[in-house]
């Protein structure tokens, strides 16, 4: 009897380890409480094949609604959790805060809603549809998936005002920690997360600060003299606010560790992504993700689960839009 209960410890130890997603090897989460994988085994046995081919969609016409996906789980999962409430339009929404004003993708999940009301009418949330979007845009940028515990509700509640606390460009260490562990997460997951700077760009006006004080000089000690040369020619002090910068320099459009690499050499874009290395705090961490035996896909998919059960709204709560740009 021993013997065979620790031969099934052991059996379900190693099946949490990897599993396949998309014929790819990937890392399998533990779910937490309130979500599970294969929630609509089913109820709706398509769901992942018909997000999926939604995402593929959009991606091969916009490559750019992959780091946008990717961010709009990250920023609906901050704000009040991860109930789908990033994707409602209107006046005062979320979608109209600051932070939120250059996020991409919202048609394509529109598209995959719209498919999987035809195919399962009531049936899949809307947050449960970006949480799996967002991983399917990892895949395509040449990243690892993993299983993501679905069975979310929407939430009806979406307000500009409640975005005012996401984690912003010129926060310090410090302050990121705060905002991370706020809601659960700690200084890892922080440095592992931010890692989806991987792909994706920012503006000009986000982080010229750095470039630039008010005689013209250099402002910022801690960026590389080449790179500095190199953002003051695609950011001139008086230029266009809305130009778009790789956040990782020379692979921005690929899943890699190179974004962490850029850091250890002062080419980190966001003031808030440089602190990273220069803060004792996160620093090693930075030096292990960058390190050829790199962990960071299994750790960001870790992660990833951690964030994407902030604040779900499950059971009896919220409900299942039946557009995601709306409240029932």
């Amino acid at each position: 009897m021993g013997l065979v209960r620790s031969l099934c410890l052991f059996i379900t130890f190693l099946s949490c380890l990897i599993i396949s997603v998309h014929g790819q090897a990937t890392a399998r989460p533990v779910p937490v409480s309130g979500t599970r994988i294969g929630f609509y085994l089913t109820t709706c046995p398509n769901v992942e094949t018909i997000v999926r081919n939604a995402v593929n969609a959009g991606f091969s016409s916009d490559p750019r609604i992959a780091p946008g996906i990717l961010r709009m789980h990250f920023h609906d999962c901050f704000v009040q959790g991860c109930d789908g409430s990033i994707l409602i339009s209107g006046a005062n929404t979320e979608r109209t805060a600051g932070p939120n004003l250059n996020l991409r993708g919202f048609e394509v999940i529109d598209n995959a809603k719209t498919q999987l009301e035809a195919a399962c009418p009531g049936v899949v949330s809307c947050a449960d549809i970006l949480a799996l979007a967002a991983r399917d845009t990892v895949i395509l940028t040449q990243g690892t998936g993993w299983q993501v515990p679905t069975g979310r509700r929407d939430g009806r509640v979406s307000l500009a005002s409640n975005a005012n606390n996401l984690p912003g460009p010129r926060d310090s260490v410090a302050v990121q920690q705060q905002k991370f562990s706020a809601l659960g997460l700690n200084t890892r997951d922080l440095v592992v997360l931010v890692g989806g700077h991987t792909i994706g760009t920012a503006g000009c006006g986000v982080f010229r600060n750095r470039l630039f004080n008010t005689t013209g000089q250099p402002a910022d000690p801690t960026i590389d003299p080449t790179f500095l040369g190199q953002l003051q020619t695609q950011c001139p002090q008086n230029g266009d606010a809305s130009v778009r910068v790789d956040l990782d320099t020379g692979s921005g459009t690929t899943w890699d560790t190179s974004y962490y690499n850029n850091l250890s050499r002062g080419r980190g874009v966001l003031q808030s992504d440089q602190v990273l290395w220069t803060d004792p705090a996160t620093r090693p961490i930075v030096q292990q993700l960058m390190a050829p035996r790199s962990t960071f896909n299994v750790e960001f998919a870790r992660s990833m689960v951690r964030m994407s059960n902030i604040g779900v709204v499950t059971g009896a709560n919220g409900e299942i839009r039946r557009v995601c740009s709306a409240v029932n």
